[in-house]
This record gives structure tokens, sequence and C-alpha cells, in this order.
């Protein structure tokens, strides 16, 4: 999911979501591009010396920490799409991460999720707050810098949304 520049949502302010799981009940994600300006070993604090980035991955549970990875044979992963893979042994990533078995390049973490109640998001849609959005190449997300993220997959879309990449965050001050 990718906001309209106009979302009046600030936890949904110019983000990128990726969605999860989508069923009768609700739906699931992590946005892909808010910054906590935390790093993993801060929030760890258990000695080891992990500089990788935590990001916002939405308002809910925000105390929670989650994780999108490309290894398909971390143990208990789930496969979301396309190669990319969410949770799974939290230990043995750590340890493939201190053994570079796995690079830092290779895994994201948030902290909290997204998430929309039966019907939420859909309603959403309709309302136009957000464009549904499928890449060629998912691994895409997880390769673009955070920053650039949301205006670099409009232009990529073209037409309308490569101007909706061009709005000011505040129009006022156009």
């Amino acid at each position: 999911l990718i906001s309209e520049p106009h979302l009046p949502d600030t936890n949904f302010d110019r983000t990128v979501v990726l969605l999860c799981e989508h069923n009768e009940e609700g739906t699931f994600g992590f946005v892909l591009n808010k910054s906590s300006r935390v790093s993993l070993g801060e929030l760890l604090q258990n000695g080891k010396e992990l500089s990788m980035e935590v990001s916002i991955g939405g308002p809910v549970e925000q105390n929670t920490l989650h994780f999108l990875h490309s290894s398909s044979s971390l143990e208990g992963a789930a496969d979301i799409v396309d190669g990319i893979f969410m949770g799974g042994n939290f230990e043995l990533l750590l340890d493939w991460l201190e053994t570079d078995l796995i690079k830092p390049d290779d895994v994201k973490f948030y902290l909290g999720y997204s998430g929309w109640g039966a019907e939420q998001l859909a309603e959403e849609i309709e309302m136009n707050s957000w464009i549904v959005y499928k890449p060629k190449d998912l691994k895409i997300l997880l390769d673009s810098k955070a920053n650039e993220m949301w205006t670099n997959i409009l232009n990529e879309m073209g037409g309308r949304y490569s101007m909706y990449s061009k709005y000011p965050e505040d129009p006022r001050l156009n």
C-alpha cells in the first residue's frame, strides 16, 4: 500500500506498507519507510553490537519487535511473498547476524505493526486513502532507502502517481 499524499493520519504520512496477511478478520502489515532512530542493539541491551536500525512498523503494539528477511532457511519463518519472510527463530537470527551467515541488509526490524479490522482497509481504499501497488520485484521494498521509498515508487508508477510524488508536505507553503 502507498499512502495518498493527503492522508491525514500522521502514522501513515507518506508511507509504504507491505501487507503480510489479509483475510475476513482483517489485515496486517508493516510500514517499510518510517525510521525510529533506534538501533537493534539499543533495544536488546544484551551487549551485542547490532547497529542495524529499527523502523516503526505501525501504530499497533509498538512495544513488540518484528522482522522481515530474505532467508528461507530460518527456522519458523513464514513465507510472505516472493522471497520475503516474516519472523522465525530470533536467537538463531541474531547468531547468524553475528557470524555473517545472514547479511544485515537482508533483514529489517520493526517496532509495532499496522492493522485494520474487517472491511476497514477496503473502506479506506474506497475513500482514496491508499494506492494499491504490486511491484515487479518485492525485494526492491527491502533494498530501497526509507526516506526515498515513497517518492521513488510513485515516480516508478508514472502518470498521475509521479505527480503525487511532488505534492508538497504542507500545500499552504507552496
